[in-house]
């Protein structure tokens, strides 16, 4: 548990992910085999679920430190995360505090996974003494688990490069062996270091191969016939997987969304024989065309599938790459020949199961052209692939780019602000943003990425002498600030006060130049809406 928390540490301290990789690097070389395999487990973005709710934390927090609750409620306030608002009043309450040598295997084993079934009484006395013997590092490390909540700033492909480097093996092959479920143990640890294959289940998908964003002259990249043209899809990326006799879809997330697509399971298990991995994206389709990504998530939203919502919101699998055909593993395949294998494969299959088209011209202007009617196609633009590329592993530069469409945009005012988490829970970064209705401002969107550092810090400053009430650790704040707005697609929705909901909200700049009563009105948000919608949906 120490060691770990001074591996977290060490990562949520930096930026650079070379320093990153080489302390994952080290952590592994001397990790205990269990407590390496757990380490792993956390860091590729496994999250063990939660523990204990805050309520009860923070109910337990003011017994044990014994503080008056509205000096508790000001610390948490002003710290902006639970977890090291308790480790900094217990460091406080209690500072002859030793680190212990309990293995991180056993923290978890041993200590929390049996607090599931403790009664509250237990759980309270166990935490409160953890709280009182561990240091502050290691306290806050423990709080971050017990609420579900541990974020950790690296990802599977980064944990992949640092085992790489400590296994002298491809990363590409430890990729493979970390997707699907998998269970933190000594044996698996010692499986994937001996490099013997870890026993695969059946519903294991391969690691996804991720496009990049084209950020550079479409011209560049040489004649248009060397690469393989397709429009960029609205949808859920998933691999359909047909093994053993039985069918699994997983989404990019790592998501078993199997239950959510009957209709895709019974074309899967009608057409496609066994050893078939399909890799494309599922999407809601209606009269030959896809549909709004609104609409799709209503499949992933509700505990349970009802003949109404089956019925209202019909689906396509839309497949545009072939992985596995007859148990073989085709990823080192060229594209082009991974494409003939998939549409012989799917000739004469249910439309549940289509092949995604290709988009073809005489030359990058005429792609331009036709890139332009994406939003008519209910499209996000196209798709760029190498046809000599191999299936790779993660977002590697140079073979696939997603040539997107410019995203919506619109001009909002700052209403609200929070604090970020990891290293910035001491920084107000997550923002709240409104536009104007009959006089006055409605919020429509939250945002916390796109500005720099700089632009944070210096935002943070105007915050915090800005603030007209205070909720918690959210602050309202003097509606003066506008940002320019982008976003993806946008919904009409019940649960928002504006009746309408954006995807993917996110800042494109601070108008420092623009006064907060020339920002957007929810008038033209709606109009973009009746266009959306007009487009869209069917009659």
């Amino acid at each position: 548990m120490r060691d770990f928390a001074e591996l977290y540490d060490e990562i949520d301290t930096t930026t650079s992910t070379n320093l990153k990789v080489d302390a994952m690097a080290r952590y592994f070389r001397t990790a205990p085999p269990a407590d390496a395999a757990w380490a792993a487990y956390i860091l590729s973005g496994r999250r063990l679920k939660r523990f204990i709710g805050p309520a009860l934390l923070w109910r337990w927090l003011i017994e044990a430190s014994g503080l008056p609750e509205w000096l508790v409620s000001e610390s948490c306030s002003a710290v902006g995360d639970i977890a090291e608002a308790i480790a900094l009043l217990m460091e406080t309450a209690e500072a002859t505090k030793v680190a212990t040598d309990v293995p991180l295997a056993d923290w978890i084993e041993q200590r929390l996974l049996p607090l599931r079934e403790a009664e509250e009484a237990q759980q309270r006395e166990a935490i409160i003494t953890w709280w009182r013997t561990l240091p502050y590092r290691e306290c806050f490390l423990l709080n971050k688990l017990l609420t579900g909540e541990l974020r950790v700033g690296v990802s599977e492909l980064l944990v992949t490069r640092a085992l790489a480097d400590v296994f002298g093996m491809p990363r590409t092959e430890l990729a493979r062996r970390f997707m699907g479920e998998w269970r933190p143990s000594a044996a698996f640890w010692q499986a994937l270091r001996s490099g013997e294959a870890p026993v695969q289940e059946a519903s294991a998908p391969y690691p996804f191969y991720l496009a990049s964003p084209l950020d550079a002259d479409v011209q560049t990249l040489g004649a248009p016939e060397d690469w393989q043209i397709e429009w960029k899809w609205d949808g859920i990326r998933g691999q359909l997987i047909r093994r053993a006799g039985q069918c699994f879809i997983w989404s990019r997330g790592e998501d078993v969304v199997t239950e959510r697509f009957p209709e895709v399971v019974d074309a899967a298990m009608e057409w496609l024989p066994d050893g078939v991995v399909l890799d494309g994206e599922l999407v809601a389709w209606r009269e030959g065309s896809v549909q709004p990504f609104a609409q799709l998530q209503q499949r992933i939203g509700r505990k349970k599938l009802t003949a109404a919502i089956l019925e209202s919101v019909p689906v396509r699998f839309v497949a545009y790459d072939l992985l596995e055909d007859d148990h073989a593993d085709l990823r080192g395949k060229p594209l082009q020949e991974r494409r003939a294998r998939l549409e012989a494969l799917l000739a004469g299959a249910p439309e549940v199961l289509a092949v995604s088209p290709l988009v073809t011209a005489a030359c990058w202007d005429e792609l331009a052209k036709l890139r332009e009617e994406s939003r008519a196609r209910s499209v996000e633009g196209l798709m760029l692939k190498q046809k000599a590329s191999p299936y790779g592993t993660g977002r590697q530069r140079g073979a696939w780019w997603k040539w997107k469409i410019d995203p919506y945009s619109f001009d909002a005012v700052m209403l609200y602000a929070q604090p970020g988490h990891g290293r910035r829970s001491n920084l107000y970064t997550d923002y709240t943003f409104g536009v104007w209705n009959n006089g006055e401002l409605v919020p429509v969107a939250k945002a916390y990425s796109g500005l720099s550092n700089e632009e944070i810090a210096e935002l943070d400053r105007w915050i915090r002498s800005h603030t007209l009430e205070k909720f918690g650790p959210v602050r309202a704040v003097e509606p003066s600030q506008v940002f320019e707005l982008a976003y993806e697609g946008i919904a009409a929705s019940r649960r928002h006060k504006s009746g309408i909901a954006l995807r993917f909200p996110r800042i494109l700049r601070w108008r420092t130049d623009k006064p907060a009563q020339e920002a957007d009105t929810l008038r033209n948000l709606q109009a973009v809406l009746d266009q959306h919608r007009g487009r869209k949906e069917p009659n």
